[in-house]
This record gives structure tokens, sequence and C-alpha cells, in this order.
């Protein structure tokens, strides 16, 4: 799935209001069903036909659903938040309520921003025209990107695969503006399409930021041709989903060897990074890079500099920008009719940019302690089911099981919001959003640098509280469920447990199943990238993950357009597997009790499998489907329902499911794994 993380009375009381206001019904809700369609033909429609037809997309939205419904009531709260906060001047500066009050009101400030014009970007677009040899390159990349403006690749700071105990350096590649390689290369008619509206694109934001039309139009060529440059020796999605691939530790020697052209040397002293080796994630790429870097004249570099510091900072300029934005993001790539109000852009910039001073905020009102320890309880019953599902395998050797036995154990909890709160050493102005936005960037990116040497935090989180998501992080070994998804119809304290297990108990299987899928299972139990596989059981496995991509590539989601089996392997195996455990982890629960009677004339398994594709259900526009099969590592919605609940025998006896039904498939393609 696809990182983190005081009112006043009255306020108190009325996000209260605004998060009881959740559900009209608690669990399943039949008025969401179209029992027309029988669920051993088309589970998803069956459970979630109802709520499609009286649901629509927002104009402002590309995609609509049980995400998008949780997401919007927790923004109905940080919105009452935000207006109450900002309203006030008197706030101690440097306070949390001062920073987010000032962010938020600073980026509503419409007027101000207009005014400004492209004055808060000039000091970039000058040190882009500074560029007058390629030589100097390597300087002008390290500053830019210690700002947050991008260009070429990217370098960052996280645990080293290999040693989970360290920071390690990596680069990873970069430099494009289309949402992947395929949008330069392929050449069928929407592909097509594609380049020539974001060709246009390019053309208006220069000419917006002051070029002539004919320049204007000479320059987005410009970039367009440098971008498919980087394209063409990018690495696929599939190619990087392997852990292994991506692990290629070097020194600055051997890196100046390998991708010689730039000088990478002069790049880290520009960043003020100090280190002896670092991760070359794409080795390839880098070695392309050098020869682009050294090859392209100066005049084209400071061009693709140009729009990409145009482009990066469209939202923090003045209307036009992030209009003329819009249009191409979301109308040309996404479908998205109408741009979301300006309220909701900034609080989302505010929980970017200040997310645990705003998450402070939030779980006052909008996270009840007594959700914790239900959640905590769910997941040490998921966790004993999944033990006792290792020990059953029949295609696993002991020496194997031990392995993962060990790791599961080793499986961390973060729920909610962390344990301490990160403070923002930088200076919010009421008058600046521009300048917060950049400072909050900096900010950011330095402290991530700053790991480099230190010991690992195993208590930092990659959410924000609002975040309506969850994660599994295979070098920290741990699952995190921010405070924004726990709450219907993720998790409903009102619902039978039979509801809960289905919803959130399926979330917290799948991220536990991350652990054990086709990459998270290269890593061990303290975090490692280390092999804990014998040879025969790797094979096994493996048997088992080809049945998995060959069921996931023969679906068609549009016409022409099929899921990418490879690329959503490992969320495939989290799905599959993590409704499975949780299922078990539900039955388990009952042990000892009375079978509890139907509710709504549905019994207990079958009111879990309808709160399983509960969770999925969307609207979501063919533009945006048409992106997220090219770029989301997560199959669509309705594949997300049919297609694990098609493997589970535990669905075909609730529901009566016989041979030959599409919600059967025939025991030799089904993939049993976990």
């Amino acid at each position: 799935m696809p990182s983190p993380l005081r009112a006043s009375l009255g306020l108190c009381l009325g996000l209260a209001a605004l998060s009881l206001a959740a559900q009209s019904k608690p669990g399943v809700d039949p008025v969401n069903l179209d029992t027309t369609v029988r669920p051993c033909e088309d589970f998803y429609t069956f459970a979630n036909g109802g709520w499609l037809k009286t649901h629509t997309i927002p104009s402002d939205k590309p995609r609509f659903g049980a995400f998008e419904e949780v997401s919007e009531r927790n923004r109905a709260i940080l919105k009452q938040i935000l207006e109450e906060t900002s309203a006030k001047t008197t706030w101690a500066k440097g306070s949390v309520q001062q920073k987010v009050g000032d962010f938020y009101a600073a980026g509503m400030d419409e007027a101000a921003i207009e005014k400004r014009g492209l004055a808060p970007l000039k000091p970039v677009l000058t040190s882009i025209e500074g560029l007058k040899d390629a030589k100097q390159l390597p300087a002008l990349l390290a500053k830019l990107h210690a700002q947050g403006l991008p260009g070429g690749f990217s370098f960052f700071v996280r645990q080293d695969a290999k040693a989970s105990t360290q920071y390690l350096g990596y680069l990873s590649q970069g430099g494009t503006g289309l949402p992947d390689r395929d949008y330069y290369l392929k050449d069928d008619a929407r592909s097509k399409d594609i380049r020539a509206k974001y060709e246009q694109h390019i053309t208006r934001m220069f000419q917006l930021a002051g070029d002539a039309p004919a320049l204007a139009a000479v320059r987005a060529k410009v970039v367009l041709d440098l971008e498919t440059r980087m394209a063409q020796v990018q690495w696929t999605r599939v190619e990087q989903r392997n852990p292994q691939k991506t692990y290629n530790k070097r020194n600055l020697e051997q890196m100046a060897k390998e991708a010689p052209g730039f000088d990478w040397k002069s790049y880290f002293q520009a960043r003020g990074v100090k280190m002896t080796e670092l991760n070359l994630s794409q080795p390839s790429y880098f070695e392309a890079f050098g020869k682009i870097a050294s090859s392209v004249p100066a005049p084209q570099w400071r061009t693709y500099l140009r729009w990409h510091a145009l482009n990066s900072s469209a939202s923090l300029l003045p209307k036009a920008f992030g209009e003329e934005s819009f249009a191409f993001q979301g109308k040309v790539l996404n479908g998205t009719p109408e741009q979301e109000p300006r309220a909701k852009r900034i609080e989302a910039a505010t929980d970017r940019s200040l997310g645990d001073a705003l998450g402070q905020l939030y779980v006052k009102v909008a996270f009840p302690p007594e959700s914790k320890k239900r959640v905590l309880d769910m997941i040490e019953n998921i966790r004993v089911a999944l033990r006792e599902r290792i020990t059953n395998l029949d295609w696993m050797g002991t020496d194997t099981k031990q392995q993962a036995m060990k790791k599961l154990d080793a499986i961390a909890v973060k729920i909610g919001y962390p344990d301490k709160w990160k403070t923002y050493g930088f200076e919010v102005k009421r008058d600046d959003f521009f300048g917060n936005t950049r400072r909050a960037a900096m900010f950011r990116i330095q402290e991530n640098l700053a790991k480099l040497g230190k010991p690992i935090d195993r208590k930092e989180w990659s959410w924000t509280p609002p975040t309506v998501n969850a994660s599994y992080n295979p070098s920290m070994n741990d699952i995190t469920f921010p405070a924004g998804i726990l709450q219907p119809p993720f998790f409903d304290p009102k619902a039978d447990d039979a509801v809960n297990y289905g919803s959130l108990g399926f979330v917290i299987g799948h991220e536990i199943t991350h652990g054990f899928d086709d990459s998270g299972s290269q890593f061990d139990a303290e975090g490692n990238l280390k092999n804990w596989w014998t040879d025969a059981d790797k094979k096994a496995y493996e048997s088992r993950t080809d049945l998995v991509v060959k069921q996931y590539d023969a679906y068609e989601p549009l016409k022409g357009e099929h899921v990418n089996g490879k690329l959503t392997l490992g969320e495939n195996i989290a799905d599959i597997g993590g409704l499975k455990i949780a299922f078990a982890a539900y039955q388990n629960s009952l042990k000892g009790k009375p079978v509890p009677a139907p509710i709504e004339g549905f019994t207990g398994p079958q009111r879990f499998f309808l709160g399983a594709a509960t969770v999925w259900r969307n609207h979501i526009r063919e533009a945006a489907l048409s992106v997220r099969l090219k770029t989301d590592p997560h199959s669509p919605g309705r594949e997300r329902v049919n297609g694990p609940l098609s493997n589970l025998p535990e669905f075909y006896d609730a529901f009566g499911c016989g041979d030959g039904q599409p919600m059967k498939r025939d025991a030799k393609v089904r993939p049993a794994i976990w």
C-alpha cells in the first residue's frame, strides 16, 4: 500500500461531531450492495454495486472511493483546525500553532502571491542562467537539489539495505516530467497525444514566465528532447522492484570511473556531504547520464533546469501558473475537470511541510485512545494466524520456516502517531508562502542528509497522522497505521468483528504479508537484504508467484490496457495472503464462543468478505486509470477484490461458489502461498 507524520474546548466539540458523522450504519450497509448480481459471478459488484450507483466522482478528483471518503472526513477536521488556528495572530512565535496557522494563512493570501509574481523564484532562475559551461553543472544541480528542485537524478539517505543498522547515501534516476518512461518511448495514440500536449504545456509555462511564443516553443522542444534521452536510459518500474539489482555499493573513485562526464566529487562537496561510499540504484542510468551531462550544451541545460524550476514551483506562484499546471497534470493526464478549492490545496501543503505539527492538533480531536488497543489486539491475532499458517505450509522446509517465524515475530508496530513529535527548525512567515515552502523543503532535505553516520532512528515515521494509508518497511521490518485510516469503513468501533477483520484486518494482513512478498521476502528479521531461503523453498515459492503474475496479467481494466502482473506482484501477493490470514484470525477469535447469529441476513464469514470488498470500492476516471496501470504497483479496486477472493476456498465455502463460476478459479491455476 500505496510517508508520516491545543485546540480550544469549542474546537474539540465541533471536530468530534465531524468525526462521528462518518457512516449512516455501522458495518455492512445493505444499500451499498447490488443483490441483482450473484456473489460468485462478480463479488466486487455484488458488494459495492449499490454504492457505485449512488456515488459519482466529484469534479475535482480523478478517483473517488473508500480512501477518498475517509480522506474527505479528515480534511474537514483539518480545515476547521487550520481556519481557527490561522485566524489568531498572537500565538507564541515558534509554537506549533504559530507555524501551522501562519503557513496556512500565507498560502491562502492569494493577493500577496499575485503581487509578488515571479520574484520569489528569480534567485533560482538567476542561478540557472549563470550556467555557462557543462562543467558547472554538478555545482548547480547540488544547489537546486538542496532546495528541493528536481533535475537529472536524486540523492537521499536511508538505511543501508544490507546493513540495516547504518545509513547510506543513495543515488536514483530521475529528470523526467511525465509519470513514466513509457510516455516518452511508446508510439501508441495516447502516448503520442500526451507527448504533444506536454510540449504545448511546457510552451505555455515558458510564455507565462515571459518568453515570446516562438522562443517558448523552441525551448519546449529542447526540454522534451533532453527528457526523452533520459527516459531512454531509465530502468523500468519492474526492474526497479528487484532490491538485489538496485543494490550497487560504490566508493566515489569507482563512481567516477563508472559514470564519467559528471564530476560527482564536486557535486557531493557542493551538497556538503562527506561519505566514503554510496549506493548506485541504477548503474547503467548514471553511466549514460555522465555522457548526457558532458555532451549537452549549457544553453540546453539552462532551458531544461528553468523548466523544472517553474514546473515544481507552479503551485507557489501566481494563479495562472497553478491553473496551467492543473490543465495538464489534472485534466490531460488524469481527466479531472476541475481543480480542488484552494483551501484544500493549502491544507495538503501544510500537511506536507508541517505534518507532525498539524498532526498534533489533529490527533487531539480525531483519534480516541481506545481505538489503539483494539487495533493492537487485532494485529497480534493476525500475527498468530500467520504463524500457524507458516507452521502448516506443505511447500516450505523446516529451516526456512524457522527464519520466517523469526522475521514475523520481529515485526514492529506503529499505530496512530509518533511517540515523539518532530520539531521544525525553520521560520514560518505569515506573508511568504513561497519562502515557507522552500524553507520546509530545505529543512527536510538537510534533516535527511544529516542522518549519515548517526544511529538508525527506529521510531521515525514516514506518514503524517491524518494520512489514509498504511505501510510495511522492509529495512525497519515494521508496519505503520496512521490515525487517519483507523475509521470507517476501514475500522468501525461499532461494527461486528467479522466486518472489522474483513476491512482493517485485511489491511493489517496485507502489510504483514509484504514482509514475505517477492521483494520483502529477500530481507531478514533485522531488515537486511540477505537470503534466508533454501534453494528448494525459493523455487517452490517462485512457482507459486508465477501463477499470481499470470492471473493478474490477464486482467484488462481498460480496452487494450492490462494490469502488469510483474509490476503489481508484491501488492497482489500481499492482497491474497493478507486476506487469507485475516480470515484465519477472525476464525480464531471465535474459538470458545457461540457462532454469531447472521446480521442483515449474512453470516459472519460472509460479512467478513463484504467488509473486505468495501475498502476497495471506487470510481476512477479512464485517464487516471490509464496512468495508474503504467505506474501504480497496486492493482485497480475491482481486481483487488475479485482477484484474491477467486483464489480462496474460504470464500467459496462462505457463498457456495461452485466449479465453473467466475469467482472460483480452477485449482491448477490457483496460487496458494501464505
